[in-house]
């Protein structure tokens, strides 16, 4: 069997992608201690798919070698195999492969690739082309989940005019709103704003973006993710881990990877009643949405209760990311995490031959 880390993309988070490759490539090839994967009979490719859409083989040594991959871009040293990936992956140079995601953002986890694998019948972990799909869009994600959890009021708008009426009209109602894409993550273009902001410069950037955003009411309370990942017994939710914000600052990009005015506390340190509903609500919305695998449910928990805020099909897999801090805390191997996705992963493509 060969498993095939793909890193890497077209969006503006492949720099997480690449540590996320990282993280993944160092723990198969067995560097923490323990049997190697060549020991247990595997092998591992990683494949980069280039922000310009050409896919290279690169050697290990190199990606693990790479500094800064949060800021610094990764290039390979060896010329492009293939000119895209849908050629990469009609033209697969080894037998019995699974493609083991790192990739974040755009069409890596909006549904895009996961089709392309699906109909060529080849296995890869995480959730399906659907689940990617309806998670990757905030707004249509809001809406399955609905009647499962609590969420927030929310509009979607395009473009200056339609962004300003939308805002002026949710700022009526609410004191802070906060600004996102419909499709993203790692929390670019997020903006937090109250009536007493200057909007201009916030409504250039937005525009600059040239995409959806959702403006929604802002729900002041304690910030919470939850993994959860799927067991022989369905899915089972990690750890809460609470994200703690200096004021001031936000849990944007800077915070998220470079650790500028926020810590991550794991496992939260909230009342057991808390923690229950927000595991609750991460397995319902992981349920709702059709997610396979693993997922990452980020919450608000305010003076009402939790308060959904999105998902992720497929959150970081870098040393510091959220998931694994909660693997670690539920004393869950990472090596170990990945072989069982391995094996959801093919487990689902010999259940649909069937």
């Amino acid at each position: 069997m060969t498993n095939i880390i793909l890193f890497g993309g077209r969006s503006d988070e492949r720099h997480v992608s690449v540590a996320s490759a990282q993280n993944v490539v160092r723990t198969l090839d067995g560097s923490r201690g323990g049997a190697t994967a060549q020991s247990r009979g595997l092998s591992s490719l990683a494949w980069f798919w280039s922000p310009v859409g050409a896919v290279y083989d690169v050697n290990r040594d190199e990606l693990l070698a790479h500094q800064q991959p949060f800021t610094n871009d990764f290039q390979p040293s060896r010329p492009a195999i293939w000119p895209d990936l849908e050629m990469a992956l009609d033209t697969l140079p080894v037998d019995d492969p699974v493609f083991l995601l790192a990739l974040h953002g755009g069409e890596g986890e909006d549904g895009t690739v996961q089709r392309m694998m699906e109909v060529r019948g080849i296995p890869f972990t995480g959730s399906g082309s659907q689940a990617s799909a309806a998670a990757f869009d905030k707004e249509r994600a809001k809406e399955m989940v609905s009647g499962r959890v609590r969420i927030a009021e929310s509009l979607v708008a395009a473009g200056r005019r339609a962004i300003d009426r939308a805002i002026d009209g949710m700022l009526a109602r609410h004191e802070k709103i906060v600004l996102k894409p419909v499709s993203g993550g790692s929390s670019r273009g997020l903006f937090f704003v109250d009536r007493a902001a200057d909007l201009g410069p916030i409504i250039s950037s937005i525009c600059e973006l040239d995409v959806r955003y959702v403006v929604e009411q802002f729900i002041a309370g304690r910030e919470l993710t939850v993994g959860v990942i799927d067991g022989d017994q369905g899915p089972v939710a990690l750890p809460v881990i609470e994200i703690e914000i200096d004021p001031g600052c936000s849990f944007d990009y800077e915070g998220k990877y470079l650790g500028k005015g926020t810590r991550e506390i794991c496992p939260a340190r909230i009342p057991d009643a808390m923690c229950q509903e927000a595991q609750a609500m991460a397995i319902g919305a992981h349920l709702a949405l059709g997610c396979e695998g693993y997922s990452r449910t980020d919450l608000i928990a305010g003076d009402e209760g939790a308060w959904f805020l999105e998902l992720n099909t497929l959150p970081g897999l870098t040393t510091s990311s959220l998931v694994p801090q909660q693997l670690r805390e539920a004393g869950v191997g990472f090596g170990e995490f990945l072989e069982q996705q391995v094996a959801l992963a093919r487990g689902r493509v010999a259940n649909v031959g069937l």
